[in-house]
């Protein structure tokens, strides 16, 4: 009688992180090895979201939930075009799927696209160490790679690129344009540019009424400006992975927006390119925020959020009171600018709002695929901004 897949045994597994500690186990997905930045999500429900969200490029994800699998996996959502980690670890995966949108099982998914993972190892003890030591290079290996010195495999990890540095856009975004339609009756056109876009995003937007023009992360100002009959209505910047430190070129679009005075939405990575496009720093966090229960403060209206988030980088902006925007090489400044709201756990800028100019970002995930729908009002406020602007009410 053949064994049942789900309960044949599995080949073992180590996971080495670059400063040598090991924790051994048995491989999930793909056998092979895999190497990235190792970084943790919180999120107790959604793993087919995270899996498949462009922003964990070249990350491999420690799902602190236990308990992974569970209700398999559907073709209705995925926020991507594929799974896009690195590597995955779980503690217990699930033996069988048990819902009733279940098509197949998340191992299969992970197998078919090649994504090694490991299972079974003490992923409390692991989330642990990143949040000492902060986020660092890693590597899985399954099969006949398990079998190599732990100090050979290290040297393998610390050969792998540091996030910090890294320029990612580029791999994740559309490679052509392409249109979400509006539902309903149409009210606005907008440009989003793709540094990473979750397929969630434009579908709220087109919720609003809003005729999404989704573009390459390399569209220039000029292809921007040609979206729409008389251009666009509002300019979107998604969220994405890498360093905003090395995004000059979206940078620079994004400050002609700011010149031609377009409303403008940011989210995530387009948060901290906001940041830059005013003149202030970025940074590396110590490990992240990554998940769907943190508390972000609206500081417009006092009100906590319950958030999902993915970034590994945040803007250098001071807390308090309103500031000028530093003025660019070029000498333009561009007023008065605040921060809108901010992270509960450790006061990390969250949001930025510019009181001369008609721009706003935040740094998490409104669209909260998965996620609560707390921010959702950040839609509508876009939505406001553009009507504000008079090109169409």
């Amino acid at each position: 009688m053949t064994t049942p897949a789900h309960l044949a045994p599995r080949e073992a597994a180590v996971l080495v992180l670059e400063d040598g500690r090991a924790f051994r186990g048995e491989a999930y997905g793909a056998t092979g090895q895999t190497v990235g930045e190792a970084v943790f999500s919180t999120g107790m429900t959604g793993y087919q979201e995270t899996l498949t969200d462009p922003s964990y490029r070249r990350q491999v994800v420690v799902m602190t939930a236990p308990h992974i699998g569970n209700t398999g996996v559907n073709d209705e959502d995925h926020e991507s075009r594929k799974i896009w980690v690195a590597g995955y670890v779980v503690r217990d995966p699930a033996l069988r799927p048990s819902n009733w949108r279940s098509q197949r099982s998340l191992e299969e998914d992970l197998r078919e696209q090649g994504v090694v993972g490991i299972s079974g190892i003490d992923t409390r003890a692991l989330t642990r160490h990143l949040r000492e030591r902060g986020a660092m290079r890693v590597g899985i290996f399954s099969g006949g790679e398990a079998e190599q010195p732990v100090a050979q495999l290290t040297s393998l990890v610390q050969q792998a690129p540091l996030m910090a540095g890294s320029a990612l856009a580029a791999e994740v975004t559309t490679p052509e344009a392409y249109v979400v339609p509006a539902v309903g009756e149409k009210r606005f056109t907008v440009a989003a540019l793709d540094l990473g876009i979750k397929a969630m995003t434009p579908a709220l937007l087109a919720q609003q009424g809003i005729e999404v023009h989704v573009l390459p992360a390399t569209s220039t100002f000029e292809q921007i400006r040609a979206v729409g009959e008389d251009g666009p209505d509002g300019v979107f910047f998604s969220n994405g992975p890498g360093d905003p430190a090395t995004a000059d070129a979206e940078v620079a679009v994004l400050r002609q927006v700011l010149d031609a005075r377009i409303p403008f939405f940011g989210i995530c990575f387009g948060n901290q390119l906001l940041g830059r496009a005013l003149g202030f720093g970025t940074y590396k966090l110590k490990y992240g925020h990554r998940g769907i229960n943190q508390p972000v403060m609206d500081r417009t209206t006092g009100k906590v959020e319950v958030t999902a988030h993915n970034h590994g980088f945040a803007v250098d902006a001071p807390l308090d009171g309103e500031v000028t925007a530093p003025a660019d090489a070029d000498g333009t400044a561009y007023g008065r600018v605040r921060v809108s709201h901010v992270c509960l756990n450790d006061d990390v800028v969250e949001g930025l709002e510019c009181l001369d100019l008609p721009a706003y970002s935040v740094q998490y995930h409104p669209e909260a695929a998965a996620g609560p729908h707390d921010a959702a009002y950040l839609f509508d406020r876009f939505v406001n901004l553009m009507q504000q602007k008079g090109n169409r009410a």
